[in-house]
């Protein structure tokens, strides 16, 4: 089981079970002071069962419970700043088998002190039965109110993955104006795993032949990876996309993943703006935009845009509306013929949690005294110079290690690449 800000998740069954929900959800009412709890799944096989079994244990903890059924991630947090409180059955981009819990509190995910009630001690009290009822959100109103009619008619290919992007991204895109294709909207014959971040979206490249662009969603649609001209972008192109409509709105202060690529921040502070920096995680970043008043933020690595003022979430659904809205306008070229200039890899290697601190201490000992900068906000970060950075931390979801390079050079990302990959397993080999 995998337990962060960025949520609960598990296989469910095996590490994630129905007595865990329980503890989770009966803990997290406690943290509930208005009484009420949106609840969503996205379309897991596992997603009714939970979803039923979280229901039942707010209702007996005397929480009324809102269900919006099927619904992605940002529209439960949508919902939850209007109710106070929300849980979003997913375990996001992990594979099917996976499972989890998405808790949000005012509209928020959880903070660290949140998240250890919730994982604590079995908390047991006694109150009076919540209530059950059955909503819809206004969603897509609210985004066309940002939105507005947009000039042209963007053509428009929208891959959900079989995921609860399904029930809405289409709706929303030909309301404002677009001509919409949606494949992959059934999660039994989806071409494609859950995560659009690593998977090579053939299917979506081919269906965008001749239209204007291409979106995929992961399976709660806060991820989003955008496919132009036959390729599929880097997922940092979703947030530097998203930062255009926010500098043209007159934005000027954002919050960015320090995995996030450089190129966007370079790009803000050329138009007047500034850039902070926070831990990898949704959870982070919002946290930080709060802190320094931002109300723009995300994380490249996730192909996730944050506009806080609408949701404090990774929010993919807004953002393809977004993007749409901006394709035929000179700036969204500009942006991407910069962000090109710039070459980000990322890769990971599979390291079991209980060996993960000291494969980090390790590898910070081998790399201390190679570079004048080494950061430890969150893993270990080097600045080789002012166009080059490496990143090395454990994930927040998976068992695994994950690194980030980025330099000006195509050569110089990939030779550091295999270099910062050889340190790694030299660093976990070290430990055995």
């Amino acid at each position: 089981m995998k337990i962060s800000v960025s949520g609960i998740r598990g296989i469910f069954g095996k590490d994630l079970t129905l007595p865990d929900i329980l503890k989770f959800s009966n803990n997290f009412s406690a943290l509930i002071k208005s009484k009420k709890c949106v609840v969503a799944t996205d379309t897991r096989p596992s997603g009714n069962v939970i979803l039923k079994t979280v229901k039942d244990c707010l209702i007996e903890s005397g929480i009324d419970v809102y269900d919006l059924g099927i619904a992605p991630t940002p529209i439960a947090f949508r919902e939850a700043r209007k109710y106070g409180a929300g849980i979003e059955i997913t375990s996001s981009h992990n594979p099917i088998e996976w499972n989890g819990l998405k808790m949000i509190i005012d509209g928020k995910g959880l903070n660290e002190e949140h998240l250890h009630l919730v994982i604590g001690k079995q908390i047991y009290k006694k109150s009076k039965i919540g209530s059950e009822y059955f909503i819809k959100s206004n969603y897509i109103n609210d985004v066309k109110k940002i939105i507005g009619k947009i000039s042209g008619v963007p053509k428009i290919t929208i891959d959900v993955g079989g995921g609860a992007a399904k029930t809405i991204v289409a709706k929303l895109l030909e309301e404002i104006g677009c001509d919409v294709i949606t494949i992959n909207d059934d999660l039994e014959k989806s071409s494609r795993g859950p995560d659009p971040t690593t998977n090579p979206l053939k299917d979506l490249i081919s269906s965008t032949n001749g239209r204007d662009v291409g979106f995929a969603f992961d399976l709660d649609a806060d991820r989003l990876v955008v496919v132009l001209n036959g390729k599929k972008m880097n997922p940092d192109v979703t947030l530097g996309l998203g930062v255009i409509k926010s500098l043209e709105l007159g934005y000027k202060n954002f919050v960015f993943s320090q995995d996030t690529s450089i190129s966007i921040e370079k790009y803000i502070k050329q138009k007047g703006g500034k850039v902070f920096r926070s831990k990898v995680g949704e959870s982070n970043v919002s946290m930080k935009m709060l802190e320094t008043k931002s109300q723009v933020g995300g994380e490249g690595s996730s192909g996730g845009f944050i506009f806080s003022d609408f949701n404090h979430c990774r929010d993919g659904i807004l953002t393809s509306g977004l993007i749409s809205s901006m394709i035929l306008k000179d700036t969204f070229h500009d942006m991407l013929n910069f962000m090109e200039k710039y070459h980000i890899i990322r890769d990971k290697i599979e390291c079991k949690l209980e060996h993960q601190d000291q494969v980090m201490k390790t590898i910070y000992k081998n790399l201390n005294g190679r570079y004048n900068e080494i950061q430890t906000i969150d893993g270990i970060k080097v600045i080789v110079d002012e166009n080059t950075w490496i990143l090395i931390r454990k994930s927040n979801t998976e068992d695994i290690i994950r690194m980030s390079i980025e330099s000006e050079s195509l050569e110089k990302s990939r030779n550091i690449h295999q270099e910062t990959k050889e340190l790694i397993k030299q660093s976990y080999e070290q430990i055995n």
